[in-house]
């Protein structure tokens, strides 16, 4: 499916309805790095280059809207058992704020499409949850663990000095190129760095190995990895205060896409994913709620001739094809069966003539005229909601 935006772009905004606003089925390779649910404030140091940027890391049920747990309820039962199972009203309001986002993450997802979910161990046990719901147990690759060294904490638990990353993929065609470790010295010093294969003896049918000519390309890749985190004093430091080393996007990049392929960082922050995809010839595009992104990346990618593209509108869908008028007969009499003559605010009972086609998610948030984004209240309701999102209608009516 051809993209509806171009290379190097980076977008301003929410993320949710920008993904919304993107085709179906256009991106070979995901990589995010969320809030974590952490209970933090952050905030880059002043005269560092990212100075200015800052996000809270505490989630309440103010936070999220309400509509999108009815949207879960009604059309993923197994996610949404997994989002009630959640311990705090905390912790279910960032599982609903991250399942709405994963589930946009899978449809733009290619068939040979993969996704790196990083997260610690203050949120990783729902999210794995959250993930097996909706991409499927099966499609579960890794749980990656990136090991560091920092400075050790004042408290009285062994020193948590690692991170989370969940690999899944969309299909068992999974775009994946093995990575290598080097051989261990012993192994060198035994082989000589020469390559050793398992062969079927024809006598006997058994299996042994052997020594073979060609140079020994190391060893594949373990789900543990060492890699330093960014140093403040490092010439990659930007002062984002949870910056990713390039070391690790380069791993995820390399492994799991190819040249010219299509990377996106939905929380793309200080824009490492998308300065490693362009350095690997990766086609890729960013979003973060923070303008700091932008200019960070300009500030990266340090190459006049490579156009990057800032922009804070929400992209326009061109795979749908071309869409019946949302409020045309045939949707009202599908819609009318589909809520068995019940208004969607409400709840109320009426004939199909007293009710109004409207829109579950705001054109203005992302939504289309497609079938999926449409629903049936009555006049009184539809008024009430206006251009609002149906939290507001649900609240309204409550009062």
């Amino acid at each position: 499916m051809n993209n509806n935006w171009a290379n190097r772009t980076i977008w301003t905004g929410d993320n949710l309805p920008i993904m919304r606003g993107m085709n179906d089925q256009c991106v070979d390779l995901i990589y995010l790095d969320p809030p974590f649910n952490s209970k933090t404030d952050y905030a880059a140091p002043i005269g560092s280059e990212a100075a200015g940027a800052t996000f809270k890391d505490t989630w309440t049920l103010q936070d999220v809207a309400v509509a999108w747990l009815d949207l879960i309820e009604a059309k993923h039962p197994v996610l949404n058992r997994v989002i009630h199972a959640a311990m705090t009203p905390s912790d279910k309001s960032y599982l609903i704020y991250m399942a709405v986002r994963l589930l946009e993450m899978k449809r733009l997802l290619k068939p040979t499409g993969s996704i790196y979910l990083h997260c610690d161990p203050t949120m990783s046990h729902y999210l794995k949850l959250v993930m097996d719901a909706i991409f499927g147990r099966r499609r579960f690759r890794n749980e990656i663990i990136w090991w560091y060294r920092r400075w050790p904490a004042k408290h009285p638990n062994f020193q948590r000095m690692h991170d989370i990353v969940l690999r899944y993929s969309i299909s068992e065609e999974a775009t994946w190129n093995q990575l290598y470790d080097e051989l261990s010295p012993s192994s060198i010093k035994m082989w000589k760095g020469k390559r050793r294969v398992d062969v079927k003896d024809t006598g006997t049918g058994r299996r042994h190995s052997i020594t073979v000519t060609e140079n020994s390309k190391g060893v594949p890749m373990r789900d543990v990895w060492d890699i330093p985190v960014v140093h403040p004093a490092s010439k990659q430091s930007t002062g984002y205060p949870t910056q990713k080393p390039f070391a690790l996007l380069e791993r995820i990049i390399k492994a799991s896409s190819n040249i010219d392929d299509v990377v996106l960082d939905p929380f793309c922050g200080c824009a490492t994913t998308c300065v490693a995809a362009d350095a690997h010839k990766r086609q890729w595009a960013g979003i973060d709620i923070s303008e700091k992104a932008a200019q960070l990346v300009r500030q990266r990618i340090d190459d006049l001739t490579r156009k990057i593209i800032q922009r804070d509108d929400i992209p326009l869908r061109t795979d749908l094809g071309k869409l019946p008028k949302y409020n045309c007969k045939e949707n009202k009499a599908r819609l009318y069966g589909e809520q068995r003559g019940h208004c969607a605010g409400c709840g109320v009972h009426f004939e199909m003539r007293n009710l109004e086609i409207d829109h579950i998610i705001a054109r203005t948030k992302g939504g289309t005229d497609h079938i999926e984004n449409l629903q049936m209240l009555c006049g009184s309701c539809n008024r009430d909601k206006g251009d609002r999102g149906m939290e507001y209608l649900r609240v309204k009516l409550q009062l």
